[in-house]
Formats: structure tokens, sequence, C-alpha cells
């Protein structure tokens, strides 16, 4: 069925804008951002009512040939389901509150418009992947996103932290993407196409030869490589922390609410191929699951409020992924959805304590409650949320993922889950209690509440925060999860009261051992820290992965790297000392071919370049009457020529 509104307007939109605002923007300057707030809340504006229609029983395909392979069309298109209509619905209205609190952080910014012009970028790709009808544009768009990332990560150039993180980013998602294109261009080996409804079709048995399994499953396993990379699970997760370089909305937009949710709904989208590959699916959950526990431990001593809350995004993302190893579509989507908007409330209550404070350890801040009253409430109704307080929506979410775990009889996954529940509460109620409450730790910090610009999108989310979890809640009898398995036909587990009691002791726990630790007994926090050293340390250093990382990739790459390019101090001293003459050697001659061949290359072709042009500018004089007899004389001869032929 045709969608009545023209889909394809929905990243267009934004994409205009990011045309305007890069070719335009220093003569826009600040009306670049009403220029990308208005195109987002248009394209917000067309996307709701086509959800409505989604969530109501419609479904909207649509798709046209772009080129032939031999003889197979590869067609792209848009698909509308329950589960793209859900993330649209998600990504434009987040998107778009998040771009106007950026108006007012940003404001002043010497590349204000270039600011605006990534995001609206970023928000063309990332509406791309949501409705997207086959592998090849989602990945297209998949990979515009990871340019954009490096582009805001990187923002402040002028830091040698931000140019660092945007390539270590850049650099950590490009192995996971190649993963996911071998894992996609496999499937196309296996089954012939890459659109979605169609493989979905094939693997659900409608085709009529039979499928090989093991190809099915080396193409799930790669693919979800995409997800350990864009949604930063364990191994792969060491650039998100990173990340939070670049400017506060950008932390908020791509790394906690969208672009990150993307790579689960990667796996989300191809769930009945990772169903057709049993053996995937307890690779899927393992990740998830270390990754979940993994990253709240780490949260537990962090001192920079956005790492604290860059660890937990991992973390919960992990929640995502282990639901969806356990066949748990949609409770891994409905967390998702969910998780976006207090994820994306935390990390704007974190800008404005930035903006107020201008500090980010959270060790110097305290009684910032009554300077920033508006920031402290929405900040602590979306830590509730994070920490699966009831009624609030992170709590219904987070409650289906644990449901998940302990129907299908994975009891150990359980426990590991609810552990890292109550690790959430605990780290975020630490960061509350230190950060809004007590005295005042640094006498030089002069705090002030954000504007109305800032605070009002805000209290949006934090509205979203309260209510967007009611569908997937007994008040609406679980609408979401019936909406989702409906559309799926997996599994749905019915409410357990055990279940939800173990969540909520699990939050209370570990706020209330928060509040006594570091509002009571403050000494407690050092004491255990020198009890527990190892542990401490352990947490500290991130488990000393990036330090691994550096010792046994980074360097030996580096090293390859010089050899490669020339000998270099090293490798002279080694054949000073009659040790490396052969090494020198080699050296040499793949510096010359470098130096001679390569850039010999490279500067003919600029050389011969400038060489023609020195003639063909003698062309342009600016006289229109010299350009009419050029064309005139072109016409003569090509008059002669054809005569001479007839």
């Amino acid at each position: 069925m045709v969608a009545p509104i023209p889909v394809a307007l929905i990243p267009l939109l934004p994409f205009a804008a990011f045309a305007v605002n890069i070719l335009a923007g220093r003569w826009l300057k600040h009306r670049a951002a009403w220029l990308s707030v208005a195109t987002s809340t248009l394209a917000c504006a067309l996307a709701i009512p086509l959800c409505w229609q989604v969530f109501r029983g419609a479904h909207f395909a649509h798709q046209a040939t772009w080129l032939m392979l031999g003889e197979v069309p590869l067609q792209f298109g848009y698909l509308l389901d329950p589960l793209s209509s859900t993330l649209l619905f998600m990504v434009t209205i987040v998107g778009t509150l998040i771009q106007v609190y950026a108006m007012g952080y940003m404001r002043g910014d010497p590349r204000y418009s270039r600011f605006f012009a990534y995001v609206s970028l970023f928000m063309a790709a990332m509406l791309t992947v949501v409705i997207s009808n086959n592998y090849l544009l989602f990945f297209m768009a998949w990979e515009i996103m990871g340019l954009c990332s490096y582009l805001l990560i990187g923002f402040y150039f002028e830091k040698d932290s931000a140019a660092n993180a945007c390539k270590k980013a850049f650099l950590t998602t490009r192995v996971g993407d190649i993963g996911f294109l071998i894992g996609f261009l496999t499937l196309f080996a296996a089954i012939g196409t890459l659109n979605f409804s169609e493989m979905n079709s094939i693997i659900s048995g409608a085709g009529a030869t039979p499928l090989n399994t093991t190809l099915l499953s080396f193409a799930a396993f790669f693919i979800f490589c995409g997800t350990i990379g864009k949604s930063a699970q364990f191994p792969l997760h060491v650039w998100l922390p990173d990340a939070m370089e670049g400017p506060t909305p950008v932390s908020a937009l791509i790394h906690a609410a969208t672009m990150v949710a993307a790579g689960v709904f990667l796996v989300a989208r191809s769930f009945t191929l990772f169903a057709a590959a049993p053996n995937v699916l307890p690779v899927v959950t393992a990740i998830g699951t270390i990754t979940a526990f993994g990253a709240a431990f780490i949260a537990l001593t962090q001192h920079d409020i956005k790492r604290v809350l860059a660890y937990s995004t991992i973390s919960q993302l992990g929640y995502m992924v282990t639901a969806l190893g356990l066949s748990g579509l949609g409770a891994g989507t409905f967390h998702l959805i969910t998780h976006a908007f207090f994820k994306a409330l935390l990390f704007l209550g974190a800008g404005s304590v930035i903006h107020g404070t201008h500090v980010q350890d959270i060790r110097e801040m305290g009684g910032l409650f009554k300077k920033m009253p508006s920031t402290a409430v929405t900040f602590i109704i979306a830590s509730l949320a994070l920490a699966g307080i009831p009624p609030l929506s992170g709590f219904w979410s987070k409650d289906e993922i644990l449901l998940t775990a302990f129907a299908s009889g994975h009891t150990f996954v359980f426990g590991v889950l609810l552990l890292t529940a109550f690790m959430t509460a605990f780290y975020m109620f630490r960061l509350i209690f230190l950060t809004f409450f007590g005295e005042a730790r640094n006498p030089k910090v002069h705090a002030h509440e954000s504007p109305a610009l800032m605070t009002l999108p805000l209290w949006a989310l934090a509205v979203g925060s309260v209510v967007i979890g009611i569908p997937g809640s007994p008040f609406m009898h679980h609408w979401f999860q019936k909406f989702m398995a409906h559309a799926s036909h997996y599994p749905e587990y019915e409410p357990s009261l055990f279940v939800m009691a173990c969540s909520i002791a699990a939050a209370v726990a570990g706020i209330l051992l928060a509040g006594v630790v570091y509002l009571k007994q403050k000494h407690w926090a050092e004491n255990t820290a020198k009890a527990f050293r190892p542990l401490y340390l352990l947490s500290f250093n991130k488990f000393y992965i990036d330090e691994l990382y550096s010792a046994y990739i980074v360097k030996p790459f580096h090293a390859i790297g010089r050899i490669l390019f020339g000998f270099d101090e090293t490798v002279v001293d080694g054949a000073v000392n009659g040790t490396g003459y052969a090494t020198m050697l080699l050296s040499r001659i793949k510096n010359w071919i470098d130096i001679h061949i390569v850039d010999g290359f490279v500067n003919f072709t600029g050389a011969f370049a400038y060489f023609l042009n020195s003639f063909t500018k003698r062309l342009q004089t600016g006289f229109i009457q010299n350009y009419l007899l050029i064309v005139v004389a072109a016409v003569l001869a090509f008059l002669i020529f054809e005569l001479k032929s007839i």
C-alpha cells in the first residue's frame, strides 16, 4: 500500500536544510538553526499521521528500480511497518526537541551554522535508515551517520582530545561496518535479495528452494558485527565514552538517543534472519549481557558527568541486545523507545549543568538544586525512569526485558541483569546526590539556571519519560508488546509479580544505598574503595581495555606504518650496529617507491592539469563576441564534417 503522504519527503526535508546551511551558512548565521528546526518539525508533522495509521493496522511500502545487477533488479524504496513506524515516531520527536535545545546551547559558537548543517545531515541519514526497505539503502545511510558522528565528535577539532576521539570512533565503528557489509552480501548470495520483506518471506518458508543454514548463520553473525560497532557493544564499546568530547546536544542526539540505537534496530529489522540462525542468538545474548554488566560496573567510579551517562548508555544498549538475543523483539524495541526519551533528557540535563557551572567533574559540584531547579527536577525524573521506578517509562520496559530472561528460563542472565539494575540505580543517584544535593564543594563555581530555550525541551522530554511507557504497561493491556508480537509472530509472556518485585527492590536498594553513602556516611565511599582496591581500580580504569588495545593493536599498526613509509631512527641505529642492513635496504626501496612512484604520479597528474589549464583559460576572455565566434566555428566545423560524410 502506497502511503498517502510522500514518505521520501521525511528524510529529504532535513537534507535540504543541510544543503542550504553548508552552502549559505555564512550568510544565514543564526537563521541556520531555525531552518534545521523548521525542517525537522515539518518532517515530524509528516511522520506522526503515518505512524498513527500504522499503529491502527495500516502497512505502507513502495519501491522503484534503481539499477540492474545482471538480471537482478536493485530496488530502493520505503517500508513503514510496526517496527519502522515506532522508530520514526521516536526519532522525529526526540531529534526535533534536541535541536531546539541546541539553539540555546550552541548560541555564540563561531561554527553555529556548520553545527546545524551536520545535525540536519545526520537526521536525514537516520530517517533514511528507519524507513529503508533493503540492506543496501540502509547501509548507505548507516555510513553517512558514521560520517556525521566523526564530524560532530570532532566539532571542536582544535582540541587534541576531540580530534583523537573522532578518529577513534570512526576507526572502531568501521570494524563493525566491514562485518555488516560482509554479512548482507553473504545474505544476498544465500537468498538472492536484499529486500527486508522478501527476506522475511523467503526465510519464513514461502520460498521454493531450501536455504543454506550455514550461510544464514554466517550472514547473521557478521550483520551483528555492525550492531557491535554502532551500538558500542563489547569489545567495540571503547569509542562511545570518548565521543563525549563533542558538544552535549551531539551526545544526546547521536550517542544516546538515535544513532547508537540504530544498531539495535538493525538486529530487530533482521530478526527473521536471526531466528533462522539459532546458533547466533546465544552469541547475541552473551555480548549484550557482558556489555550491560561491564559498562554499569565501570560507571560506578567515573567522575565526569557525561562519561557516567556514556557508560550508562552502553549498559542500556546491552540490555536491549540481550532482550533481542532472547527472542524478545517487543521487549528490546520497547526499551529502545523509552530509553531514547529519558537518556536524551539526561544528556541535555548534563549539558544544562555544564552550561550553568562550566565544570564536568561531579566532585566539584554540589548544592545545585536551589540554583538550577528546572534542570534538577527533570534530571531526577529521568534518573528515576532509568533506575526503573514505577510508574515511569523505564520501569515498564526494563521489566519486560527481565521478564523475557526469567520466563525463557535464562536464570543466570536474569540474575546478571537484576544486579545491573541495582548498579544502575546506585551510580545514577550517586551522580544526583553529588551534583544537586549537599554543599557546594568548589567556591569558584557560580551556577545559574539555563535559558528557557534549553529548559523547555527538558520538560517536554520529562513528560515523555513519564508517559511513553504507558502503551506497554498494564494500563493499556500491554498494547505495544502485542503490537510487535502480532507483527513478528514471536512469543509474549504474561506479567510476573515476582519479576516486578525483584526489579523494584533492586532499584530502591540502589537509590537508598547511594543516599546513605553520599549524603550520610560519606567516608564509606573512600573506605570501600580502599578495602576493595583491585575491584575499584578495575572499574576506574575501565578494565584496562583501552590500554590493551593500545599495546597490542594500535602500537603494532603504528610500527608497521612507520616501516612501510620508510626507515626510522631505530632502523638506522640497527644498521649502524650491523644488525639491520637488509631491513634498511628494504625500507629505502619502499621509501623511494612511495616518494617517486606513488607521490610522483599524483604530482604529475596535478602538473599536467595545470599545464592544460594554462591553454584553456585563455579561452575565457569575458567577451561575449569571442564566445559566439567559438560557437559559430564549432557549428561550421560540424556541418563540414557532416557534408563530407554524405
